[in-house]
């Protein structure tokens, strides 16, 4: 079973608004078993709609368009489908009637526009706004137009859509994935590492993905049930972690905040932080986290040298000689932390977040995190070559991978390896 996707609006083309409506319904048919195979966006032109909705015709066994049904003359998705499908547009009476008690006297003419539709198409309701959707059969096919705001869209589809499509096409086989997170491993080298099975994938397949700081790995099967899925999916998960699994964090919707946090509370340890160029981000990132309470001392953002000396002991003779962005004022902030809190471990970072404040020795993206423990001080270090915002999360990203590193016993990766010197 294959299906297309028509995003309509010149708002979406000219980025003025991002288009989810397409990525939701993308997942939602994944789980049905039904194949996204193309999904396309086309403007307020009436021409340029009907053509795509002709070719896409020629080739789906579903097409969903989103957008377009409103009241004014821009909104063109119903006269689009009825060009392509040489269908008059009627009125529907009940739809007329609905909006007559539904907006009253604030009913103007253009609005019943919203009760026509291509002829034979079947209603769909919309609590959530004015603007019904519709099902157009097609010669053993169906049109589904649906309307823009998500909130509307998505309801409409879970309460008509879904349930009409498995009516309809008895779907009983579904897609299930399931993501594996990789840390420290490039998108190459894992690839490199799992080659062979990716060149022999057939069910389940295999797909790698480059995300922020670290890469995923989905793992996608068809089956009547998840258990039957996961069957399917278990034996191919046991080769990927026999050869990658010091690099494995986790698993679907898991974060690496996520993870450590569990970690911290199965070992009943606590966590504090001190954060100068990151401002506070892994504080926020992990007390976002429900429970964090269990865990969590606190922290400080402490910007400024003053900060650093006053809050957290850092010595004036360390910033002096090796500045804030240091191997040793972020150990001292670790240690500092740690003996003002009064927890298990502390982390810290500083660094020069950009785009501005670099130099030759200390380039703009630089960026130095330590933990601190009873056992010691953990150092780590890297540059970053992104924008300011981006450059601050990998640098809170990177201290959970510290602190993951630390709980599961494993070394800091040679590349990434600061000393007291640095």
């Amino acid at each position: 079973m294959n299906a297309e996707l028509i995003s309509v609006g010149t708002e979406i083309l000219l980025g003025q608004i991002v288009n989810t409506n397409a990525a939701w319904l993308a997942q939602r048919l994944a789980e049905l078993g039904v194949n996204v195979y193309r999904q396309e966006t086309i403007g307020d032109n009436l021409e340029r709609l009907s053509m795509a909705i002709r070719e896409s015709l020629d080739r789906a066994d579903i097409l969903i368009l989103t957008g377009g049904l409103g009241p004014t003359d821009d909104d063109l998705t119903r006269e689009g489908v009825a060009m392509a499908m040489s269908l008059s547009l009627e009125e529907d009476g009940a739809q007329r009637q609905w909006l007559e008690e539904r907006l009253g006297q604030r009913m103007t003419e253009n609005n019943l526009k919203q009760a026509l539709k291509p002829a034979g198409a079947i209603i769909l309701p919309n609590p959530g706004g004015t603007a019904c959707g519709y099902a157009v059969p097609a010669d053993g096919r169906w049109v589904f137009m649906l309307p823009g705001p998500p909130w509307e869209m998505e309801a409409m589809y879970r309460d008509h859509v879904r349930p009409f499509l498995q009516r309809t096409y008895a779907l009983n086989t579904h897609l299930y994935s399931r993501i594996l997170h990789f840390i420290g491993i490039g998108e190459s080298a894992l690839e490199t590492e799992l080659l062979d099975l990716m060149r022999r994938q057939k069910d389940p397949s295999m797909a790698l993905y480059a995300k922020t700081g670290e890469i995923e790995l989905r793992l996608t099967t068809r089956a009547e049930t998840e258990e039957l899925a996961m069957a399917q999916i278990t034996p191919l998960e046991e080769q990927i972690r026999n050869r990658v699994g010091q690099h494995l964090y986790g698993y679907d919707d898991d974060t690496l905040f996520t993870v450590t946090a569990k970690m911290l509370l199965e070992r009943g340890l606590t966590l504090s932080v001190a954060e100068s160029c990151t401002g506070g981000l892994l504080g926020n990132l992990y007390t976002d986290i429900p429970g964090s309470s269990g865990f969590f001392c606190g922290g400080w953002i402490a910007y400024s040298n003053e900060m650093k000396m006053q809050h957290l002991g850092v010595p004036a003779e360390i910033l002096e000689r090796y500045g804030a962005v240091s191997a040793r004022t972020v150990a001292a902030m670790s240690q500092g932390a740690r003996s003002a809190s009064g927890s298990d471990l502390a982390i810290s970072i500083s660094g020069v977040a950009g785009p501005g404040g670099g130099s030759e020795s200390k380039p703009v993206g630089l960026i130095y995190q330590a933990l601190a423990s009873q056992e010691g001080t953990l150092l780590f270090r890297n540059t970053y070559s992104q924008d300011r915002l981006r450059n601050k999360f990998r640098a809170a990203k990177q201290s959970a991978y510290l602190l993951w590193l630390y709980l599961q016993g494993l070394p800091v990766p040679a590349a990434n390896q600061a000393t007291l010197e640095n």
